[in-house]
C-alpha cells in the first residue's frame, strides 16, 4: 500500500502546524517541525498517515522541549496570529495580548494528556485519530475531551480572576 503524501500534505499541513504551534509557541519552529515530520514520512507507509504524522510531530516537539530544558534555554514567543492582522489600537492590543497569555497559561496548567487531546481535536483530528495518537481507548476520547475542556475553562477563569484581583 502506498501513501499519497502530496494529498496528505495538502489536507494535513495547516492542522499539523497549528498543533505544533500550541506545543512549541513558535510559528517558525512549528513549520520546521511539521516539515520534518513529512520528510520522515516519505520513506514510510503507515496505515493511518495523518495520525502517524501527528504522532511523529508530537514526538519531535517533545524531544525538542527536553533538549531545550537540558540546555536551560527558554523558548521565545514570536508572532501570534493577531500580529499578522493590521495593528489595532493599543488598548485592544493589550487586551488581546493578555487574553493570549491567559489562554497559554491555562493550557500549560493542564496535564500533558489533557493538553494533547485538546490540541489534537483543535487541529482537526477525529476521535479515532486522537486515540491512535494518545494511546487512549477510542471510547474514552469523548469523555476525556469533555473533561479537558472543563479543566481548560476553569484554568482560564482562574487566570481571569487573578488578573481582575490585581487591578
Amino acid at each position: 500500500m502506498t501513501v499519497d503524501w502530496a494529498h496528505v500534505y495538502r489536507t494535513t499541513f495547516e492542522d499539523l502546524v497549528r498543533f505544533l504551534y500550541r506545543k512549541v509557541w513558535d510559528a517558525d519552529r512549528a513549520h520546521d517541525l511539521a516539515q520534518e515530520a513529512f520528510v520522515r514520512g516519505l520513506n514510510e507507509t503507515p496505515d493511518h498517515p495523518r495520525a502517524w504524522l501527528f504522532t511523529v510531530a508530537g514526538n519531535l516537539a517533545r524531544d525538542e522541549a527536553r533538549a531545550a530544558e537540558r540546555r536551560k534555554r527558554h523558548l521565545v514567543l514570536i508572532k501570534t496570529e493577531a500580529e499578522l492582522r493590521p495593528v489595532p489600537n493599543p488598548a485592544e492590543e493589550l487586551d488581546r495580548s493578555e487574553q493570549v497569555r491567559a489562554v497559554r497559561r491555562a493550557l500549560e496548567s493542564l496535564t500533558e494528556r489533557d493538553r494533547d487531546v485538546l490540541l489534537l481535536w483543535d487541529a482537526g483530528l477525529n476521535y479515532e485519530e486522537i486515540a491512535a495518537e494518545t494511546g487512549l481507548a477510542g471510547s474514552a476520547i469523548g469523555t476525556t475531551l469533555a473533561r479537558a475542556r472543563k479543566r481548560l475553562v476553569a484554568a482560564y477563569e482562574a487566570q481571569e480572576e487573578r488578573h481582575a484581583a490585581h487591578q
